[in-house]
């Protein structure tokens, strides 16, 4: 099985641990997906984007982890934006059980939040969005 290359995109201040946990998925058997680390804790500059471009560009796909906080994580907006104009395909995964989660301002009103599930994560890996 040809594993698909993910880069996670995340709240850094607000959610770091839901992208170990994504990580640690990543790691089973029977994953669809790996991810190579590829957060960047910088100031949001034309430099960061380039990095985070060349890092994006270099995967198949990009999971965005939503959490209570998402609206207001630059980075998470930068990404989705260079994934956009990259082509490359991303989905909105809800990080949170309790409360309210949020998309980040650079998703589209269209984009859903999908249930954080090893089924869905499965299904959407493959494209069905």
């Amino acid at each position: 099985m040809v594993k698909k290359r993910a880069f996670i995109s995340f709240d850094y201040d607000h959610d770091e641990e839901l992208k170990i946990a994504l990580i640690g998925q990543s790691k089973n058997p029977d994953s669809p997906f790996e991810i190579v680390d590829m957060s960047i804790k910088e100031a949001i500059d034309s430099n960061w984007k380039i990095h985070a471009r060349k890092r994006i560009k270099s995967c198949d796909v990009v999971i965005v982890i939503c959490g209570h906080h998402t609206d207001t994580a630059k980075g998470v907006s930068a990404e989705i934006s260079i994934a956009k104009e990259e082509k490359i395909p991303y989905f909105l995964l809800s990080g949170r059980v309790k409360g309210n989660v949020v998309k980040p301002k650079g998703s589209l009103s269209s984009d859903k939040i999908y249930k954080w599930t090893w089924e869905n994560l499965q299904l959407l890996l493959k494209g069905y969005r």
